[in-house]
């Protein structure tokens, strides 16, 4: 009999717990749970032995791999996955996946509620303007992008994208409006939307050139990972123009220089919130049961996100 850990520092809902339990022993599987645990060395004790992982945020590393010495699968339930060591994991024959598209529009949501935070100047009681009629740039047009794409419609908003990989008729079959280079999509749009994932190549991808591009009031709306801020050309920007805002789904280092010099021009959330609905961590850890109930039983890999 498999066993399965789910291990999570911040546990799942109870109804994802559930569904979850469901799927697992339906399968004939063992379930076990780790919640609210408070040391490494909890978790390296429960991963041994088990033969399927489920996290949220938590850290999975070297030492957690090599301590899951029967370790099949691991499943980030989330889109991101950049808490697994993905190298340890691969050495060790270990597939790991995601869950994507199960928090896509919970993101989305929080995106376009910054940006009517933004515009309406954090509502601290003054004057601010409405989202109709603005250009929103979409810099990582995937699960997450398309929902943005479906509500920033709805407040009316123009809608646009570089996405290279995607071919432009794709886009526009979309309602979306594609751009030649990542360049003019920040020359073009007062509103930008942050979504790229923090691989190597998007490393502190954006910073003084293309924040120094946006138009007039331009916002700067981050639901992805600080590590792709270049936060010495955004501090450098925002002394520059005292138009631009920053809203971010996490702190950045310079969270202390921002409040000393920009005060009204940015907000951070105390803590990753872009997945933090029920229905996303419902949806996460369903998914994340039933992926790894197709590897085990039929080797589907599907999502997997290592070599």
């Amino acid at each position: 009999m498999a066993k399965i850990l789910v291990a999570t520092e911040k546990p799942f809902a109870k109804p994802a717990i559930n569904g979850i339990r469901e799927i697992t022993e339906k399968e004939g599987y063992e379930l076990s749970l780790l919640e609210k645990y408070t040391d490494k060395s909890e978790l390296l004790k429960a991963v041994s032995g088990v033969e399927a992982l489920i996290v949220r945020s938590d850290k999975v590393d070297r030492e957690v791999i090599e301590a899951g010495g029967n370790l099949k699968i691991v499943v980030r339930a989330g889109a991101g996955y950049d808490n697994v060591d993905l190298e340890a994991a691969s050495e060790k024959g270990i597939v790991v996946m995601n869950t994507p598209g199960q928090n896509s529009n919970a993101v989305a949501e929080l995106a376009t509620g910054m940006m009517v935070y933004s515009a309406r100047n954090m509502f601290n009681g003054s004057a601010g303007t409405e989202l109709y009629g603005k250009k929103v740039g979409i810099h990582g047009y995937g699960n997450v992008g398309k929902h943005i794409n479906r509500i920033a419609k709805g407040f009316g908003m123009e809608v646009y994208t570089y996405h290279p990989r995607v071919e432009k008729r794709v886009i526009e079959g979309e309602g979306v409006i594609p751009v030649d280079s990542i360049e003019e999509l920040y020359s073009t749009c007062q509103y930008i939307s942050l979504n790229i994932p923090a691989r190597e190549e998007n490393l502190k991808a954006v910073g003084h050139k293309l924040l120094s591009a946006m138009p007039a009031n331009g916002t700067l709306v981050n639901t992805a990972r600080k590590e792709v801020i270049d936060e010495e050309g955004l501090l450098r920007v925002m002394e520059e123009r005292n138009d631009i805002k920053y809203l971010s789904d996490i702190e950045p280092d310079c969270k202390g220089q921002m409040s000393e010099k920009f005060p009204g021009r940015y907000f951070f959330t105390p803590k990753k919130m872009g997945a933090q609905t029920a229905e996303a961590n419902i949806n996460a850890g369903i998914a994340a049961a039933k992926q790894i109930a197709g590897y085990l039983k039929d080797g589907d890999t599907t999502f997997r996100v290592n070599k």
